[in-house]
């Protein structure tokens, strides 16, 4: 089974809120909420990823010693492994905006469970509330 690599963020607002966004239509999984972030690259860190994708995705520019490792998810798909680093991160340049179809919501972390979440995801929550 191929192991996949997708690094993830939680965004954390001044208000202690964490970004989700919605998977849109015609992707896998779609309608389900997930932590911003998307596939390592080739020769690509977890962080260098994570700045790519933030600024592709949602608009906003952070910088390496702005993300903070916090745990990590590993959970097996029917088709793939995915492994998957989460970062926590409260300092950036820029409003999030969705810029790829998805639905943005910035969520307190006791509300996190309210929002359908991957499979892989669901582990994470207990994390981020007792953290946070």
């Amino acid at each position: 089974m191929k192991t996949l690599l997708v690094s993830a963020v939680a965004l954390i607002d001044a208000d202690g809120r964490i970004l989700l966004a919605q998977r849109p239509p015609g992707k896998s999984l779609a309608g389900l909420w997930e932590f911003p972030g998307g596939k390592v690259e080739p020769g690509e860190t977890p962080e260098a990823c994570l700045i790519r994708e933030l600024k592709e995705e949602i608009g906003i520019d952070t910088w390496k010693s702005c993300l903070a490792p916090l745990t990590f998810a590993s959970h097996s798909y029917d088709d793939f492994h995915l492994l998957m680093p989460l970062f926590a991160c409260r300092k950036w340049d820029g409003i999030p905006v969705a810029r790829e179809g998805q639905v943005l919501a910035w969520v307190a972390p006791d509300r996190l469970r309210d929002y359908p979440m991957p499979p892989a995801d669901l582990p994470l929550i207990p994390i981020l509330r007792d953290w946070l």
